[in-house]
């Protein structure tokens, strides 16, 4: 995954201790700091999120083109027909 150069904004959260534990882990076991780890959490999250709205973006306009490709069908199955 890519990692985006963005400005950084310092915050304050309070988290449940077991998701401290998680995260500090994480970050021992990936040679990084608690807060890249939760970075990376949420951009997987964002990412996961905009991926789910393009899929059902997909396919509302999967099923309307299957409805145009049957109309469509009809118009030049007539057309074929008055033209043979």
């Amino acid at each position: 995954m890519a990692t985006r150069h963005t400005e950084v904004e310092k915050v304050t959260v309070s988290l449940p201790r077991h998701l401290v534990r998680y995260a500090d882990g994480r970050a021992a076991a990936l040679g990084t700091s608690r807060s890249q780890v939760i970075s990376r959490a949420l951009s997987q999250l964002e990412a996961r999120e905009r991926d789910e709205i393009a899929r059902e973006g997909y396919v509302f306009y999967a099923e309307e083109s299957e409805e145009f490709a049957r109309a469509s069908l009809r118009a030049v199955s007539e057309t074929l027909a008055d033209v043979g």
